[in-house]
């Protein structure tokens, strides 16, 4: 029999691969590599950073309020591991923050304050380019095996190829907007995940993960659900009689 984790894996390579569907998402996509990485690795919360148009880097996901935060924080410094992993296209380790701040000593200072010890910071590179990083963090001082290591790139090396394949396949300028689209809707999709929670009283992180679960059973843009709870459309109605998942 093979073991649950590596099924788990299998299908997670599976899914990043799955990039040519014709309704291909690029929000859910981004969320579900920072929420499988979380699940896959020994680690509790991840968030990711995608270039946008302009080349400047943006958040796009992230596995909790928390590291949402913190990534904000470290876009609005400049400062942090997921910045350097993506200017200096390699990967950047710190196992405990507490003893070593890197050149970062405000982001250092943050993280701390929102509970974690070590982070890692993997560049989503293919060849000479570079689209993004996505950030792992750990409550508890250490460094990831190199299991967990090569089992993280190798996830983010499949997610980057499967973002460039489709932007090959559909054309440079069509991804472009997809990308440029998704950090868009970033703020429908938090001002959506705060209605819900507020409604149900919910944690923001259990909000998003019932409309994610709502998109998904419904075969809709996370996007396009978020937009109907924030506009209060009769067709989000449901989502709000769906019991949430603890």
């Amino acid at each position: 029999m093979v073991p649950v984790i590596d099924g788990r894996l299998v299908d997670t390579f599976v899914e990043l691969a799955d990039t040519l569907t014709d309704d291909f998402d690029v929000i859910d996509f981004l969320h579900l590599l920072t929420a499988r990485s979380v699940e896959l690795l020994p680690i509790d919360a991840a968030g990711l950073l995608v270039a946008g148009p302009a080349g400047d880097l943006q958040l796009v996901a992230s596995s909790n309020e928390q590291v949402r935060m913190l990534e904000l924080f470290q876009l609005q410094r400049d400062e942090g591991p997921c910045l350097d992993a993506y200017r200096q296209r390699s990967s950047v380790t710190v196992p405990d923050l507490a003893r070593d701040t890197g050149s970062w000593p405000s982001f250092a200072a943050a993280a701390l304050g929102h509970g974690f010890r070590a982070v890692h910071a993997l560049p989503m590179l293919l060849r000479s380019e570079v689209i993004g990083a996505l950030n792992l963090f750990s409550v508890g001082p250490g460094e990831l095996s190199e299991e967990s290591l090569r089992i993280a790139r190798a996830m983010v090396d499949v997610a980057t190829i499967g973002l460039l394949q489709a932007r090959t396949i559909q054309q440079h300028e069509v991804l472009v907007e997809q990308l440029q689209t998704a950090l868009s809707s970033r703020v429908v999709i938090e001002q959506a995940k705060g209605f819900i929670a507020e409604r149900l009283n919910l944690e923001t992180d259990e909000a998003f993960a019932l409309l994610r679960r709502f998109a998904r059973r419904t075969s809709r843009k996370l996007s396009a659900v978020a937009a109907d709870v924030v506009n209060r459309s009769e067709s989000a109605r449901e989502l709000f009689q769906t019991p949430p998942v603890h």
